[in-house]
């Protein structure tokens, strides 16, 4: 299995309306892109300073099932549309679960 955990931190600037449209757009690839046996969307919790707004952490089957994901089309339209305008830094890793 492969899991797959992105970091967010958002702009400053970026606004609650924005962050949440993010955050919707990102939890709903579950249901539009698929290919994943858990998928998590979440907001940081604030319990520590310096910690990045969100987290999605998703797991595959495979690397192949991985790819199809980050390859769909409907995954990099909420990047490029949600994810990237917003966006201050961003941080993933993909490891052997």
């Amino acid at each position: 299995m492969i899991r797959h955990v992105v970091t967010f931190t958002w702009q400053p600037t970026a606004g609650a309306e924005r962050v949440g449209a993010a955050l919707t757009a990102l939890r709903g690839l579950r249901q539009e892109v698929g290919g994943m046996s858990s998928f998590v969307v979440a907001e940081d919790a604030g319990l520590s300073d310096g910690n990045a707004s969100a987290v999605l952490i998703a797991d595959f089957a495979d690397a192949e099932a991985f790819y199809r994901y980050a390859q769909d089309p409907v995954h990099l339209s909420v990047v490029a549309e949600f994810v990237r305008p917003i966006l201050a830094s961003r941080a993933a890793v993909q490891y052997q679960a």
